[in-house]
């Protein structure tokens, strides 16, 4: 990651950022997830994107993405985005309600994601009730758009082990 990362087109990711991304990466390399050696494209969301999945087998399930953000505005879908020179770290989880008494006793910063505005659902007519995240956390139900929840923006470096600790949760001790 570390000689990805010094590459040209990566200038606009701040030093703090980098460190972030390469500790992150060292840690979920310990637990059997790798990035595969390539950061792509980041589509929509990002100029670039790092891809999290379990090592060594066939069908990769996908637990964590950066989003690597440089000053850009682009459309999207007819619509106009932009960002700012940020990453974004977006953990992907599912049965939410199992752990609902871990995400309770959080820090703000682990919780905030679950329990913000952030990818709320306005009940729209298409694919939503599909792809909804539906769960209460202290006693308020939720209901999200699974395709922009639990996004942390702007990770902290001295959080990568609650970001850790968090996907070991939901993934096990034994598969993370």
């Amino acid at each position: 990651m570390n000689a990805l990362l010094k590459q040209n087109r990566f200038d606009f990711i701040s030093d703090k950022n980098k460190k972030l991304i390469e500790e992150f990466t060292k840690q979920m390399d310990i637990f059997g997830y790798g990035f595969g050696g390539e950061i792509g494209d980041g589509y929509c969301w990002g100029k670039y994107m790092i891809i999290y999945s379990q090592k060594g087998i066939k069908t990769k399930k996908v637990i964590a993405r950066f989003f690597l953000r440089d000053n850009e505005t682009f459309i999207w879908g007819g619509r106009e985005i932009k960002h700012n020179n940020s990453i974004v770290l977006r953990l992907f989880f599912s049965n939410i309600e199992k752990h609902e008494s871990y995400i309770e006793k959080a820090p703000l910063h682990i919780k905030q994601p679950f329990i913000d505005e952030h990818g709320k659902c306005n009940h729209c007519k298409t694919d939503c009730p599909r792809y909804r995240k539906t769960y209460t956390i202290d006693g308020k139900k939720i209901e999200k758009c699974s395709g922009v929840v639990f996004e942390f923006h702007d990770p902290k470096f001295e959080y990568i082990q609650d970001y850790m600790d968090l996907l070991k949760e939901f993934y096990g001790k034994k598969k993370l």
